[in-house]
């Protein structure tokens, strides 16, 4: 075994594969970029080098500068983690010639699976089954075109040196192939500088299971099940869970098989993951009628490898490092066992209610459930991430991984949505709620599941209010009470707590509540509190500072008002507070008056980018008319494309950047005049 390796990565992987050579007595060297200088994986590994700077091309993507801190910290093995160089051939070659192991696959099995066109081809002669599609090396749009029409829409269009989700874009019509071609190759082009792509036919309804494989040098394969990971925005994963539900011991074979087929053909080393479309000709309740084909192989540790850990008992890491130093499988095909149902969740910096876009800022709370690892019944949380941090816009925005494994899928359900209930953030934007909806849709709940169920669910899980005005408004005001009553050394004359020598004393605080207006009147009587929202009747506040508190920044608080009793923690950050309660979780400004006087309804016709990042192109010039909704520019961040569009009817009056430049988080980029 190693005694030191190095791990080619950052965040939540890069924490995880450290784990797990900690427990084997195996030392780690982190490498960090200037963003990352004091990252959690800096700080959990035995030694750290700086490899440049904060964006991935100036420092994750530099193998060089990897194998050169590997060499001169002595380290005998890479682990790439998943991402950045994971599936890089020229990497893997460049670590065996600099006498490192490289812990994944030969270079010659990246290579050969890394490209989706030539590793169709290689699965068809192993006899696979393929989706019909087109993946020639002629490039020419016309001949793209061509074959789309020919395939019959709705067609798929990919990039052929991708992953994640990324220079990947849907077609339904042939009068949007060409401007989807072009959009999906800039994309593909900028991750993965190649723009080559496969077209294929876009299976209605699919279902996306995976298979976990793996390989030793002794030439021994195996298949440690399969995950269901349909759940998905914008083609990338959002639920995870093993194993998929509704899957025939028949079918599992079958798909096994064919996966271990796939690794053997290109003599596969290590972890792998072979990842098929499933159409469902009968419906969810006749899963025995599923049809596959074989869509990718990720030639690396996937993301959402913890379910397939839970379920078999094994440290998939520890194989990794087993296999890696020439040792073989720690267990053969028939000594593998499915225990129970695992699901993990992934919680990502984004906003749900705006197409998911990504989120920047700092973790000024992060408050995670109770957790360990490797036990039915029991919650694991795999981060890099600790209170405190920033999210930045150079890397992906996954904050967090929660993973559940119960006896049954019904007792993971419920284990997940606790675990997500006690997981509150504060300081960017997660999807954390959203998530708990989507657990709740009969869809999902029913194992209704195919890559579409977000979009068919959409009236159950956006812009919902699961809290309510009257929760929120209760929970602030409280919070407010409790503040004040902490105040004791505060000038008596001073304090806003409704001291009157004779009358009831009123207050009102003016709130925005999900962006309206909302006022409450806060009396003090003899007995007690009392609230009204508005032109609602006023209802007894009744509330208990709980002593397990929230932490220095927030109050746990137990909380009756209007007939309902909640349990909510609140944390303040300048005026904006953070309810969250066992239902869900909101947000609610307090308003000064003084501050407000004088404010107009603010400037119309401004477009602004959402967060940091590159301007790629705009559609229009100056002196162009638009119509409201119509796509204006296109930004990428976080690696990926967003598209700004139009509020409102007008005309463009200035264009502010050019493509290329690089643009900050409320930057204004274009004016329009309405």
């Amino acid at each position: 075994m190693f005694h030191k390796i190095l791990i080619a990565n950052r965040g939540e992987i890069a924490c995880r594969v450290a784990a797990t050579a900690r427990r084997m007595g195996v030392k780690t060297v982190a490498v960090y970029s200037d963003a990352d200088a004091h990252a959690k994986h800096v700080a959990v590994c035995d030694e750290a080098v700086h490899i440049g700077a904060s964006a991935p091309r100036e420092s994750y993507l530099q193998w060089q500068r990897i194998i050169d801190a590997a060499r001169a910290t002595g380290a005998q093995a890479v682990h790439p983690g998943y991402g950045f160089l994971s599936e890089n051939e020229e990497f893997a070659r460049a670590c065996h010639d600099a006498g490192l192991v490289f812990i994944g696959p030969p270079a010659s099995a990246i290579q050969a699976m890394g490209l989706k066109a030539e590793s169709k081809r290689l699965m068809g002669a192993a006899g696979v089954p393929l989706v019909p599609g087109y993946q020639g090396a002629d490039q020419d749009p016309a001949l793209l075109q061509r074959e789309a029409d020919r395939i019959g829409y709705p067609v798929l269009i990919k990039a052929s040196a991708g992953g994640g989700g990324k220079g990947m874009r849907e077609v339904y019509r042939s009068a949007d192939f060409p401007s989807a071609l072009e959009s999906c190759k800039r994309e593909a082009m900028s991750s993965f500088a190649n723009d080559a792509v496969l077209v294929e036919k876009y299976v209605q309804q699919p279902r996306h299971i995976e298979i976990q494989v793996f390989g030793d040098t002794q030439g021994n394969y195996v298949y440690l099940f399969e995950r269901d990971c349909s759940v998905q925005r914008r083609h990338q994963k959002v639920l995870e869970e093993a194993p998929a539900p509704g899957m025939t011991p028949g079918l599992r074979q079958r798909m096994g098989d064919a996966a271990v087929a796939a690794a053997r053909a290109v003599g596969y080393v290590g972890a792998g993951t072979v990842e098929f479309i499933a159409e469902q000709p009968g419906g969810y309740d006749h899963p025995e009628q599923i049809r596959f084909y074989f869509m990718e192989m990720n030639t690396r540790l996937q993301v959402e490898h913890p379910v397939s850990e839970a379920i078999s008992g094994q440290d998939l890491v520890e194989w990794q490092l087993r296999v890696a130093a020439g040792q073989p499988l720690p267990l053969m095909q028939e000594q593998l066992v499915i225990h129970g149902h695992a699901i993990e969740a992934r919680i990502c910096a984004e906003n749900p209610d705006k197409d998911f876009l990504p989120a920047t800022g700092t973790l000024h709370v992060y408050r995670k459930p109770p957790h360990t690892q490797f036990a039915v019944g029991a919650t694991r949380v795999d981060d890099g991430v600790r209170e405190g941090d920033a999210i930045s816009p150079f890397y992906d925005s996954m904050i967090a991984k929660l993973i559940v494994h119960g006896e049954t899928r019904e007792q993971a359900l419920g284990l997940l949505d606790a675990a997500l209930a006690g997981t509150q953030i504060v300081g960017v934007q997660t999807n954390v709620q959203f998530l708990r909806r989507v657990l709740a849709t009969p869809a999902f709940s029913q194992a209704q599941l195919d890559t579409a169920l977000i979009e068919r669910e959409r009236s159950r899980l956006f812009a919902q209010d699961p809290l309510g005005v009257e929760i929120a408004v209760a929970a602030a005001a409280a919070h407010s009470v409790l503040a004040e009553r902490a105040s004791e050394t505060a000038d008596p004359f001073s304090r806003r707590d409704g001291f009157r020598s004779h009358g009831v004393a009123s207050r009102r605080i003016d709130y925005d509540y999900q962006g309206r207006p909302v006022v409450a009147k806060l009396r003090y009587l003899d007995d007690g509190l009392q609230l009204q929202i508005g032109e609602r009747p006023a209802s007894p506040l009744n509330f208990v500072l709980q002593k397990d508190g929230a932490g220095a920044t927030g109050q746990a608080i137990d909380l009756r008002y209007q007939g309902r009793r909640q349990v909510v923690r609140v944390f303040r950050l300048g005026a904006l507070l953070h309810v969250f309660g066992g239902d869900g979780a909101t947000q609610i400004t307090e308003l000064d008056p003084l501050a407000m006087a004088g404010e107009g309804a603010g400037e119309g016709g401004r477009l602004t980018a959402p967060m940091p990042g590159k301007v790629v192109s705009f559609a229009v010039k100056t002196g162009d008319k638009v119509s409201k909704g119509q796509a204006l520019a296109v930004m990428e961040a976080m690696k990926m494309e967003h598209t700004i569009a139009a509020p409102a009817d007008g005309t463009v009056q200035e264009l502010l950047y050019a493509p290329g430049d690089q643009v900050a988080e409320g930057a204004e980029l274009l004016r329009i005049e309405a």
